[in-house]
């Protein structure tokens, strides 16, 4: 909780020995302290020992009761009845809630507002509360005008009554209204389907009436009939489709009235000749309107503004959540700056919706998460960020929520964001995040989610302590709360983006929490960015991967490939990929059953998107790496699909699948597949015509393992004689087909000239020349088992001069001096005795120019290698 109010404190007494002594409080001060705690803290301090548990029963602590931020059922209800004799005043959200309020034993019940109650519900609560003065429910489809004559019977003394979405307020409902509830004078069917306007007629005591967003209303006729009513002073009729003909009748013939609110009338406001009223006695308002000038220039009594300000607040919030066309410039001339206005107004309610008007008005679309940034420049110009944020330390958790709601979305503009974050947003977010209260550490997450997308805020986040406070949230909060758990795997994913903090992830036991989410929430959100983050955490290194393996994620992320959810399977897949280019994690991947799991996933995304097609084909080529891996992924069925997937016209699926294709064909259990499976034709079209040139190598490397193989016994086909017969015509003609093909990919990698003066010259720069068009950068990256190198030898020694060729020109890939593994694959050569071969290859007469050349360059680079061994030694 952060106080915003910290005079409390000064009043502790302290010990000699810097210990605070609770016991020196007086009493009141006590009671001011727990006044500034939620219900939920509140009760949970005064069970810690007699003295505070006097304290916490004290009445005054226990008059109004916000539950709207909690999980709130009959048992918690029947727990908390002994102290709630008094309570005046409950807030709600959600039908359990509803049903539960009936339990609290509160005899004193004057104030109800919530959503989510049935007529049954509502029903028996009035009928227990007869001294209720103000209901206020909605927006509410389950309530009928049974439920509003049940009020009028029941609560004789209510002064207001605000419902919203209901379907049909009928006549007998109102009448019952105005003959048994004298006193009321407040009045809102707001967003209902039809109301009865005549019978609205007979309610002679109503001073304030709204029928803002109701449908179906005869203005012809309910003008003449309001127009009658002795006492109306305020009518607020936004939203609708009234016409100025009723405007004009109800302002020239109510002797009463003194201000008709008409925000977003399309009707009205299309007619030309309307325009702003505002004389001594009465006033019209309509967006037309400047209604800033109603708080400066207007005088009216304290009880028509705090009327107005609550119809203000709560139409503008409408009408931001609607989204109506062609209002960006009322937003931006006057609606953020009217949001401003109410926030610092003293009416609770007031402040509470203007702050969620501003969080959602500033969207340019909602639905995409998409912040306007010419609203959030609004805000931040006219000073909105340092007020929210001191809403945000309020202690009203209504508030609180709101604001900091607010403060969240603007987060998510970058120029904002920064104005947050130097105003002191980012330790108010992380307080805010410990918050029991789910809306209020759901906002707050939030923010931070928002603010983590920004390199420039990773930092502060951090130092704030902001990495172990997600932590702890995601561990703590039960599954079913998925807001508060999406938002906080979101922000440690953005942060495990940077190798620094992913590293302070895992330290902190962050593998292990995001791992254990995804075992036991199973929201699409919570999923997603919770392997999304396991993603970037997995692709940053040595640390990471022990704790992943040890904390079961790997498990978690091969459950999730079986997800309904495309995008969560996408996820997953994504971080095995990562995963798996370890040689432990590829084994341990493998061990808890990853290979059949990627495998039934590839088989599943025929048809899927090429997103998720490519992550299940990169997973796949990093358990291939693995001859084990390999091996079994062919006995699964994964060829098939891979083959599929090479066919793609995506280079980013058909390169990842013909990585996995390569090493699936080193193995020659596999060639047969691939080559019954149609694989030849696919590997040879990518050969020659992919934009990819890592791919079409990649294809050639495959071509040519499925050309020569380890031995001739190895590709001996079984089964019967007839059967061998075709295997062997058709593999055959897969070594023809690969061949001339292979034999093409090579060619575009030689200039005829340069290489022919080459091979006459000893000359260094003929051969330098020779190499500018030999070397594919895109390779760099690839590794080869000491297997492969060990193949590509052997090749060198093949009768095919085409197999030669490449072989040689493989070797040189391999080798180049700027790759990440040329060391590596220069040692195994060497050790493998490939220079003797590489140098009679190069001094061969009978070698075709393209052997002879790319030999040359290998044996340069085994040169350079050795040289710069030397060095480092």
């Amino acid at each position: 909780m952060v106080f915003k109010n910290h005079s409390v404190w000064r009043k502790v007494a302290m010990k000699d020995n810097g210990f605070v002594d609770w016991t020196s409080l007086p009493d009141d001060a006590m009671i001011q302290l727990f006044s500034l705690l939620n219900y939920h803290d509140r009760a949970n301090l005064s069970a810690t020992c007699k003295a505070w548990r006097i304290v916490g029963a004290s009445k005054c602590l226990w008059t109004s009761l916000d539950l709207r931020g909690y999980k709130f059922n009959i048992t918690m209800a029947v727990s908390l009845s002994p102290r709630c004799v008094n309570l005046q005043q409950v807030r709600f959200r959600g039908a359990e809630s509803a049903d539960a309020i009936n339990h609290l034993n509160a005899m004193n019940l004057r104030d109800i507002s919530g959503d989510s109650i049935t007529d049954d519900t509502l029903t028996m609560l009035v009928s227990r509360h007869k001294d209720l003065r103000c209901i206020q429910v909605g927006p509410e489809d389950k309530v009928t005008s049974g439920s509003i004559k049940a009020i009028a019977f029941y609560c004789p003394k209510l002064k207001q009554l605000r419902l919203s979405g209901i379907k049909d307020v009928l006549p007998d409902s109102i009448n019952a209204l105005a003959n048994y509830c004298p006193n009321l004078v407040d009045i809102g069917f707001i967003d209902c389907l039809n109301v009865d306007g005549v019978a609205l007629g007979h309610v002679l005591s109503v001073r304030f009436l709204s029928v803002a967003g109701t449908s179906n209303m005869k203005w012809d006729v309910v003008s003449h009939v309001w127009c009658k009513l002795p006492q109306l002073i305020g009518l607020d009729v936004s939203r609708t489709d009234i016409s100025s003909t009723a405007v004009s009748m109800l302002l020239s013939s109510s002797r009463s009235l003194k201000v008709l609110c008409a925000l977003n009338c399309p009707v009205l406001e299309q007619d030309i000749t309307v325009n702003t009223v505002k004389t001594e006695r009465k006033l019209l308002l309509g967006l037309f309107s400047d209604i800033r000038d109603v708080f400066s220039d207007w005088g009216c009594s304290n009880e028509i503004m705090t009327w107005l300000k609550w119809i203000l607040s709560h139409t503008l919030l409408r009408i931001a959540k609607s989204s109506p066309q062609n209002l960006d410039y009322f937003w931006l001339k006057q609606g953020v700056a009217l949001f401003l206005s109410l926030l610092q107004c003293s009416q609770e309610d007031v402040q509470e919706m203007a702050a969620s008007g501003l969080a959602t008005c500033i969207f340019a679309n909602e639905g995409n998460a998409i912040i306007d940034p010419g609203k959030a420049e609004a805000v931040v110009k006219n000073g909105g960020v340092p007020l929210l944020l001191d809403l945000a330390k309020s202690w009203q958790e209504g508030i609180q929520s709101a604001a900091t709601k607010a403060i969240s979305n603007l987060s998510a503009d970058p120029n904002a964001a920064k104005t947050v974050s130097d105003e002191g947003g980012i330790g108010i977010f992380i307080e805010l995040a410990r918050s029991k209260n789910r809306q209020v550490s759901e906002a707050a997450t939030g923010g931070l989610w928002n603010l983590s997308v920004g390199e420039e805020h990773k930092a502060a986040i951090t130092e704030a302590g902001g990495i172990r406070t997600l932590v702890d949230i995601i561990s703590e909060w039960s599954s079913d709360a998925d807001g508060v758990l999406e938002c906080s795997a979101g922000a440690l994913a953005n942060l495990a983006a940077n190798k620094k903090y992913s590293t302070e992830i895992a330290i902190v036991g962050g593998v292990q929490s995001l791992a254990t989410l995804i075992n036991n929430c199973k929201f699409r959100g919570v999923q997603e960015q919770a392997t999304r983050g396991l993603v970037n955490l997995a692709a940053h290194s040595v640390r990471n991967g022990p704790n992943a393996r040890e904390a079961g994620a790997l498990e978690a992320l091969i459950q999730l490939t079986c997800s309904p959810h495309e995008g969560v399977r996408q996820v997953a897949a994504g971080a095995l990929w990562h995963l798996s280019l370890t040689n432990v994690n590829r084994e341990a991947i493998a061990a808890a059953g990853g290979v059949e799991a990627l495998v039934t996933l590839a088989q599943s995304s025929l048809n899927a998107s090429q997103c998720l097609q490519g992550m299940v084909a990169g997973a796949l080529w990093g358990l291939s790496m693995s001859k084990a891996n390999s091996i079994a992924i062919g006995r699964e069925g994964g060829i098939p699909p891979l083959i599929v997937f090479a066919h793609s016209d995506s280079h980013d699926v058909h390169e990842v699948a013909a990585g996995a294709l390569w090493n699936l064909a080193f193995d020659h259990s596999n060639v047969f597949q691939i080559v019954e499976e149609g694989g030849i034709p696919v590997l040879a079209r990518l050969c020659s015509s992919s934009e990819s040139r890592k791919a079409s190598f990649m294809a050639a490397l495959a071509l040519a393992y499925i050309c020569c193989g380890s031995g001739t016994n190895e590709l001996a086909p079984t089964g019967t004689s007839s059967e061998n017969t075709s295997k062997s015509v058709s593999l055959d003609e897969a070594r023809t087909t690969a061949l001339k093909h292979i034999e093409a990919f090579i060619l575009t990698f030689s200039d005829p000239q340069a290489f022919a003066a080459a091979v006459v010259s000893s000359s260094r720069a003929a051969l330098d020349q020779a190499i500018e068009r030999a070397y594919i950068l895109e390779t760099r990256l690839l590794r080869c088992s000491e297997a492969e190198i060990g193949r590509f030898i052997a090749m060198l020694q093949s009768s095919s001069s085409i197999l030669k060729a490449f072989a040689a020109f493989s070797l040189l890939q391999f080798t180049d001096p700027q790759g990440r593994n040329a060391v590596y694959h220069a040692s195994l050569m060497l050790d493998a005795g490939a220079v003797k071969v590489l140098r009679a290859a190069a001094a061969s007469a009978s070698e075709p120019v393209e052997v002879k050349i790319f030999a040359k360059i290998v044996l340069r680079n085994l040169e350079y290698h050795q040289q710069e061994t030397l060095y480092l030694v």
